[in-house]
């Protein structure tokens, strides 16, 4: 009876060995498993994705943590799977919403080069309409320029003529006024050469008579 009574004992110590020793088990994955959660859930990047499945993945370690142990192993699978799970769809949203944050980036990179390009289109008309406006401007400023030169030169032409005509009576005025200070020198000379020969002579000279011409007649 003693050694059946060792025997029992032996066997009793063993299972609660056992038993304890699964206990821990169970302990360390509830406790690997939910601290991976924690994590999850506490991740300023991720944390606040996925709540639908980190909120499975928290009721399959409580269903694990209340298991048998004839259904542990299945639960132990099934609550690490949704704890990856947890942490895939959280990536996955992070992911999508970055992706859409790069959309949206680069179509607003895409708006702005569309409005930068529209602006430049923009200057570079108002510049062309400009520089077009300055050539229209200049273009009349060279032809009005053109018809005053036009009419200078018409002008200039005439007083040009008019100096002409006006040197030729100058001319002509000039011409006759020399004569008649030289017929005046001769008149003058004339009147200093006759008071000469007056002067030397006291008595009249005797009237020269001339023989009066033959006439010629003309034969019958």
């Amino acid at each position: 009876m003693t050694r059946f009574t060792a025997t029992f004992a032996a066997i009793a110590l063993a299972l609660v060995s056992v038993g304890s020793a699964h206990a821990r088990q169970d302990d360390i994955d509830i406790s690997r498993l939910s601290g991976s959660l924690d994590q999850l859930a506490n991740d300023p990047g991720m944390g606040s994705y996925a709540q639908a499945e980190q909120a499975r993945a928290r009721d399959a370690i409580n269903r694990l943590a209340q298991a048998s142990s004839h259904d542990r192993a299945h639960d132990l699978y099934l609550a690490e799977r949704r704890v990856d799970l947890a942490k895939a769809a959280a990536q996955l949203q992070v992911a999508q919403v970055k992706l859409t944050q790069l959309d949206r980036e680069h179509d607003q990179i895409l708006l702005d080069n569309s409005r930068r390009d529209a602006e430049m289109a923009r200057r570079e008309l108002e510049r062309q309409r400009l520089q077009y406006q300055l050539a229209q401007e200049e273009t009349a400023r060279l032809q009005q320029q053109g018809q005053e030169y036009s009419q200078a030169a018409d002008q200039a032409r005439a007083e040009a003529e008019q100096a002409k005509k006006l040197a030729a009576a100058q001319s002509k005025v000039a011409h006759a006024a020399r004569r008649e200070a030289a017929l005046a020198a001769q008149a003058a000379k004339a009147m200093r050469s006759q008071m000469q020969d007056g002067g030397s002579s006291t008595e009249p000279a005797e009237p020269v008579h001339k023989k009066p011409a033959k006439k010629h007649q003309n034969p019958q």
